[in-house]
């Protein structure tokens, strides 16, 4: 991907406990080679912003049709993609370890890596991603020594960074993931990763 002063950035927004943001966390660097935009991974914490919507779990738990309906357009859409799909046990999974590690990791050439092997193990696996074993299978996947990132995960800066980041979620409006943000253009779900790609690439100014 090429990368200098004329790029447009096209800004990931995703939640390791979202099923649609394993599709489009898996996609995007394939999607985007080639193209003159720059892609910045944005891991944030959903939970907070549906608890300020009065929402305690995920709107998939809370209507069970819109559950069932869900699972199975997974099945379909991971088909569709080559990608291994397995419902895991407990839905929603607890992110907030893995999404510390890929904050501090961010500037990491490995850091997409890392999200895709963390996604893979929970919806192509079922894996535990809470689980620091699981974690630490993910990191040696990227072929780095897992302890020190491990250990990130418990600095207050991170703690810190993954809260700005939340907040800067909620104050550009965003309500869901994954989410594509591209200036002052947000764009809502997996299937409309293809449309951010090509806004991102016929704007005329970078973000």
């Amino acid at each position: 991907m090429r990368k200098g002063p004329d790029n447009v950035k096209l800004e990931i927004w995703f939640e390791f406990a979202s099923t649609y943001s394993y599709l489009t966390v898996s996609r995007a660097e394939d999607l985007l080679a080639g193209t003159p935009v720059e892609l910045a991974w944005r891991p944030f914490l959903l939970g907070p912003i549906f608890r300020d919507r009065g929402l305690e779990t995920s709107p998939f738990v809370l209507d069970p049709v819109k559950g069932r309906y869900m699972w199975r357009d997974m099945a379909r859409r991971c088909e569709q993609y080559g990608l291994p799909f397995m419902h895991p046990t407990v839905f929603p999974m607890n992110g907030l370890k893995a999404a510390r590690i890929m904050t501090a990791a961010l500037n990491e050439p490995w850091s997409g890596a890392f999200a895709r092997s963390v996604f893979t193990a929970q919806f192509g696996r079922g894996a535990d991603i809470s689980d620091d074993g699981i974690l630490r299978t993910a990191l040696e996947a990227c072929s780095i020594p897992p302890e020190p990132w491990l250990d990130r995960k418990h600095c207050p800066k991170t703690k810190d960074a993954l809260r700005t980041a939340t907040d800067r979620a909620r104050r550009l409006g965003i309500f869901g993931a994954p989410s594509m943000v591209v200036g002052d253009e947000l764009f809502w779900g997996d299937d409309r990763l293809e449309d951010a790609i090509a806004f991102a690439s016929s704007a005329r100014c970078p973000s």
